[in-house]
């Protein structure tokens, strides 16, 4: 019964932070499918970042 109770704690900590993705800075959406499109300049860092990082 103790456990139940520890799952249903942590459950509401979340596990990321979202604040620096790329989808954090919507410039606009798309009419139809109503899908985020971020800024250039989040996209640009988005991109440099994976360019950084690639194995």
């Amino acid at each position: 019964m103790e456990d139940k109770n520890k799952k249903e704690h942590f459950m509401g900590i979340p596990i990321e932070k979202h604040d620096t993705a790329a989808w954090a800075n919507i410039e606009d959406t798309k009419p139809v499918s109503n899908v985020s499109v971020p800024a250039k300049s989040e996209t640009r860092n988005a991109k440099d970042w994976v360019d950084a990082n690639q194995k």
